[in-house]
């Protein structure tokens, strides 16, 4: 038995470019919280160092096949986690958003401190495909909510969480895989 993946791909790409105007909308306000975390780090800089101090310790004896499972199965939920509570009115995917901004925002203003901008380039690699993934969970999370104004509520509830699912399955998991061999590899090699 042939497994087709060619409808669900293009159905997927089909429900991502209806939905264009929620990821620009999480795009721009993630853009915004990052700034916000770089330029006013001391706003958040107990809460965060906090968070990041916890990371090391979860993942410091972590190497290789371990590490990438790790980083895969965090980025995962918390995609998985933006997209489906999104049903509230969009309200956690909203959140999230900015709390991902801010994180990043202050964790570059750090580097920048202490190395410049030149050490951003780390970020590169495992961000091109990690980051679209992210915006696209947290949108389709945001479009989700947003049911409760179309006309035929629990038909286009049913919809949208249909399509949601497609593409998590058919684009963001799949970026997100790619994301976690990249980031567990280097930080193993590095």
């Amino acid at each position: 038995m042939k497994l087709k993946l060619r409808p669900q791909w293009n159905e997927a790409m089909r429900y991502l470019k209806e939905s264009s105007p929620y990821l620009i909308t999480t795009v721009v306000l993630f853009a915004f919280s990052v700034s916000i975390g770089f330029l006013y780090p001391d706003l958040f800089s107990e809460r965060i160092n906090e968070m990041i101090r916890d990371l090391v310790l979860r993942t410091e004896n972590l190497k290789g096949l371990e590490l990438i499972f790790y980083i895969l199965q965090n980025n995962a939920l918390t995609a998985f986690m933006g997209l489906i509570f999104g049903i509230g009115l969009g309200i956690f995917s909203i959140m999230s958003t900015m709390v991902n901004g801010v994180v990043i925002g202050y964790v570059m203003g750090k580097v920048y401190e202490i190395a410049g901008p030149s050490q951003f380039w780390r970020l590169l690699p495992h961000g091109i495909f990690e980051l679209p993934a992210i915006f696209i969970s947290l949108a389709l999370g945001l479009k989700l909510g947003m049911f409760v104004f179309a006309k035929h509520k629990g038909k286009e509830l049913k919809r949208r969480f249909y399509e949601s699912m497609n593409v998590f399955l058919v684009v963001v998991l799949p970026l997100l895989i790619i994301a976690a061999i990249i980031e567990g590899t280097l930080i193993t090699l590095f």
